[in-house]
């Protein structure tokens, strides 16, 4: 004998999808409506119990209402060439007038009594995710081709100074040092001479005060200057060797 029609609505009607990824739970609802004047059981089954909570599974839908049902699909490795076989059930039947036990009205219930619905399960990937995860992979290629590209620009850089250059970059470099010693002696030696000038101030006509420390500034304008043509050399080599 032929099963009755399912008398409930069930949207969607023919497959439930899920979207990934799938690192994360992903929840897909189901909608129960009961569009007749009884009251109607349903349960919920599936065929891979264990990788789906369904909430709830099994209940009473009062006559001309609906229930919505959440089918949560646990995290699993996504394999897009694996096709799903996984399948979900709706199985129903009118509740009797009188019922107070439910699970009862189930193990009562003949075989020509019960109604069902089956839907089968697609997973999808989002386009917008594998095009994120290409651009990914096409940011870091690019990266690490810049920076191999970079590495053989500085070797090409550093091969292309023959030996007198770097000779001469050295020896610059060596008198550069000489001069800076120097110009520390001679700093030394005024702060010195200004210091006896300044144990002498006492008994020393103002005019000679304005003289040392017109000596004093001499000074120190010699030592400026001499780190600006300091800081200068220095930036002509490093310019070398950038070219």
């Amino acid at each position: 004998m032929a099963r009755p029609e399912q008398v409930l609505l069930l949207e969607p009607q023919h497959e439930l999808r899920f979207r990934g990824p799938f690192t994360d739970v992903v929840t897909t609802t189901l909608k129960l409506a009961n569009p007749t004047d009884r009251n109607v059981c349903f349960k919920v089954k599936t065929t891979a119990p264990r990788r789906y909570c369904v909430r709830p599974n099994s209940g009473v839908i009062d006559a001309g209402t609906s229930i919505n049902v959440s089918v949560m699909l646990q995290p699993f490795d996504y394999d897009p060439n694996e096709k799903s076989k996984h399948k979900f059930m709706v199985q129903s039947l009118l509740a009797p007038p009188d019922m107070t036990d439910t699970e009862g009205v189930w193990k009562d219930a003949k075989p020509e009594d019960l109604m069902d619905s089956k839907l089968r399960c697609v997973f999808e990937m989002p386009a917008e995710n594998e095009k994120t995860h290409e651009m990914e992979s096409n940011k870091i290629s690019s990266s690490l081709s810049k920076s191999e590209s970079s590495t053989l620009s500085m070797k090409s850089m550093a091969s292309s100074l023959d030996d007198g250059e770097v000779k001469k970059i050295m020896e610059e470099c060596k008198r550069l040092q000489t001069e800076v010693q120097r110009l520390r002696e001679e700093n030394r030696q005024i702060r010195e001479d200004d210091g006896l000038r300044m144990r002498k101030s006492t008994v020393m006509s103002a005019p000679h005060s304005s003289q040392a420390v017109r000596v004093k500034e001499e000074g120190l304008s010699t030592r400026v200057i001499a780190l600006i043509v300091l800081f200068f050399v220095v930036g002509v080599i490093v310019g070398k060797l950038a070219l």
